[in-house]
């Protein structure tokens, strides 16, 4: 009995199927011939229109005796036969316009008309028509130039550091999404980044722990190199400003910033991976390396302010720290980096 009420349902199922699907094909037809017909009528009128104005334009130069009443009569023979053909062969294209679009359309679930050079759509297949908008790209980021630190009310040119030899850093991956759905004048860029700051002390100086106490100090032998190296993870996060090209076609929709110009603003904030400082000197002209890894007392926390303004892939870089570089100092020290920035897509 389950057996023969199963086979009874599927039947009913399957009848119900073929029924909906008979009234929408009965439908798509009447949608069709209502289309055809209505543009027909329309190519009608339009070529009526025209062959009145003709005639009219031929009855004036008849009554301002331009041309002869024979004259007249052959022209608008000539204009009658004229706008016939032009229907004639106008609804052919329309015929035929339609017919092949129908065909080309018909594995891609789209049913189209044509009329007046135009595509008209009644059914769309919402998938084929939907354009890949790529919001989000990412890009490895590479900035490098001149590091230095100074305290409050210390100008550069009273730094404690060489200012060509201490140098930064840094390299990482960014992700850049669109803010707006339909404009990429304002991009939210983020990612995370190691930067590698670098000070070297002037003076024949080197960093010295007393106590958590962290000062420089001369060194008892001649320095070739005077080196102290701090590195950090950190998550940076910009608002990019800037002009962009639309770049669309049938199935994709990008947004290039090639070539263009950009501002961004923002900060970033992680903590240090570690510090080491590395000495070279020499003793009785034995050349000495040293690479000390103590406990400098540094802050764990980093987090600052960035900024960078370029064109293109390439662009001036500026942060600082507003961390002090070391902890529970009398005297807070902040490091800041200038130099470029690449952007490589």
């Amino acid at each position: 009995m389950k057996t023969i009420i199963f086979y009874i349902v599927l039947a009913s199922f399957s009848l119900a199927t073929q029924l909906s699907q008979a009234q929408t094909d009965s439908t798509a037809v009447e949608t069709k011939k209502e289309y055809l017909q209505e543009q027909r009528e329309k190519i009608i009128q339009e070529e009526k229109d025209k062959l009145r104005a003709k005639i009219e334009r031929i009855n004036e130069r008849l009554d301002e005796g331009e041309i002869t009443k024979e004259k007249a009569e052959m022209l608008k023979k000539e204009a009658a036969e004229l706008h016939a053909l032009n229907i004639e062969n106008r609804v052919a294209i329309l015929e035929n316009e339609y017919e092949f679009n129908a065909r080309n359309e018909e594995d891609k679930g789209g049913f189209i008309g044509m009329g007046d050079n135009k595509v008209l759509t009644f059914q769309v297949n919402a998938e084929r028509n939907r354009k890949y908008d790529k919001r989000t790209t990412s890009d490895i980021v590479l900035a490098a130039g001149f590091n230095n630190a100074t305290a409050e009310g210390q100008s550069l040119n009273d730094s404690d550091f060489k200012i060509g030899g201490s140098r930064f850093f840094e390299i990482g991956w960014a992700w850049k999404t669109r803010v707006f759905d339909n404009s990429n004048w304002v991009r939210l860029k983020y990612g995370f980044s190691f930067q590698f700051n670098g000070l070297k002390p002037t003076d024949n100086r080197y960093f010295v722990n007393n106590d958590d106490m962290i000062a420089l100090e001369k060194f008892d032998y001649d320095l070739d190199k005077s080196k102290f190296r701090m590195d950090n993870l950190v998550v940076p996060i910009h608002f990019e400003f800037g002009p962009s090209e639309r770049r669309e076609t049938e199935k994709t929709l990008r947004f290039s910033t090639e070539d263009k110009f950009k501002i961004g603003l923002g900060g970033y904030a992680g903590f240090g991976i570690g510090e080491r400082q590395k000495l070279k000197y020499s003793v009785d002209g034995d050349k000495q390396k040293d690479k000390l890894k103590a406990d400098y007392n540094r802050n764990d926390l980093v987090y600052g302010l960035s900024a960078y303004m370029g064109w293109g892939g390439a662009a001036l870089y500026a942060k600082y720290d507003l961390n002090p570089v070391f902890k529970d100092q009398p005297t807070d020290l902040h490091n800041f980096s200038i130099g470029l920035r690449f952007d490589v897509d």
